[in-house]
């Protein structure tokens, strides 16, 4: 029986008051927990405005985007019969060549807009060409397999370089060598002696058609960009791959180097992106412009334009990716609006007019508006940019 009275009386002692604490004591209790919530409050605020001081700090320490005037149309030329899909301005800054979907590669004079001379001897899509800084040679390309050494003074192919297995869709000369690099939907990137016809690489590696293609005298001397997401760097010598870069998502098309940094940039439909030579290191991200970019150019001004699939072309602050001006290509007369596209670009050799080649057929030359007056930029960097 003692048994089961022990048994009720636990929860009655339960229940009861703790006979130790003095009355009162709730009271402090309470203002103690208040007291630590403040500290809490206090502390979070603390660090959130310390955060702050940080983000601005690191504002005020990010370069400023320096001014650039906005660019506008000048020019259009027509003449060709099908889409224009190269360009290339030849060291003079007297003429421009531009290849095209009618196997025509056609010379213009610079300043005036005129035809001066129509080549003929591709038997499909002219996709790239090049023209020479040391000798009086241009360069092309094309859907047909074939690339062509045209010689100017006598307005005629005298070497023909045979290898590809598919499509061409990119040539580079070398600035200081005798090789040309070209690169097609075969994947690989075939390194030529323009001399002996002899092709002295063909550098594999990439999975997919490789698109785009750019040669320098510094290491690496050749980089390549492919629809297979990745830019690869290649030793010239051993003819093998120095890095592959995978930071990429998307098809890149497009490469473009700095004319005095040891940077280039690459054009994909999730991002522009900057890096740092010889390694391939990543700078940053240039986002916005989101269309599936066909071509991008650079002037020494540090103007970084990139022109898109469906007409739209962004203007950029190299140094920063701030985003300047934006302009929707118009088409000419006659045309459907869906054939806004822009297949490539180039600035002259003074870095003041900008030649893009379109979908509507038509050659297009923009260049800086004088009458601008400087603005003030409003400009909020990302602070918490991507760091790949």
């Amino acid at each position: 029986s003692t048994q089961s009275t022990g048994d009720m009386d636990a929860p009655v002692i339960a229940k009861k008051e703790n006979p130790t604490k003095r009355p009162g004591t709730e009271l402090v209790e309470v203002q103690e927990s208040q007291s630590t919530g403040e500290k809490l409050n206090n502390a979070l605020a603390t660090g959130n405005s310390n955060k702050m001081v940080t983000l601005a700090s690191r504002r005020a320490a990010l370069p400023k985007p320096q001014w650039h005037a906005p660019w506008k149309l000048m020019r259009v030329i027509s003449g060709h019969l099908g889409w224009v899909r190269c360009v290339e301005v030849d060291h003079t800054n007297d003429w421009f060549v531009t290849g095209s979907a009618d196997r025509t590669i056609k010379i213009w004079d610079l300043g005036s807009g005129t035809l001066k001379l129509s080549l003929t001897g591709h038997i499909s899509t002219v996709r790239g060409v090049a023209v020479s800084d040391r000798h009086p040679y241009l360069f092309s390309c094309g859907e047909d397999k074939q690339v062509k050494c045209w010689d100017l003074e006598q307005n005629k192919v005298i070497r023909h370089y045979h290898g590809h297995l598919s499509a061409v869709y990119a040539l580079s000369l070398h600035p200081t060598l005798d090789i040309l690099c070209s690169v097609g939907r075969d994947s690989t990137c075939r390194v030529w002696d323009m001399r002996t016809k002899s092709c002295i690489h063909t550098l594999t590696g990439h999975t997919n058609t490789v698109a785009s293609v750019l040669t320098q005298a510094t290491e690496p001397q050749i980089i390549t960009a492919s629809h297979d997401t990745t830019i690869r760097l290649w030793d010239i010598v051993a003819g093998k791959t120095r890095a592959t870069l995978t930071n990429h998502k998307k098809s890149i098309r497009s490469l473009v180097l700095h004319p005095s940094q040891y940077t280039f940039g690459s054009a994909s439909a999730d991002n522009i992106k900057q890096w740092k030579c010889p390694g391939g290191e990543f700078i940053q991200n240039l986002s916005g412009h989101n269309a599936i970019l066909n071509a991008l150019a650079l002037n020494q001004d540090g103007v970084l334009v990139s022109g898109a699939d469906n007409g739209t072309l962004h203007f950029w602050d190299w140094k920063t990716g701030y985003n300047f001006q934006r302009l929707q290509s118009q088409v000419q007369p006659g045309s459907l609006d869906s054939e806004a596209g822009i297949f490539a670009m180039k600035f002259d050799k003074s870095g003041s007019r900008l030649i893009t080649c379109e979908t509507d057929k038509t050659i297009k030359i923009y260049r800086e508006d004088d009458t601008a007056l400087e603005e003030p930029i409003n400009w909020k960097p990302d602070l918490l940019r991507k760091r790949y």
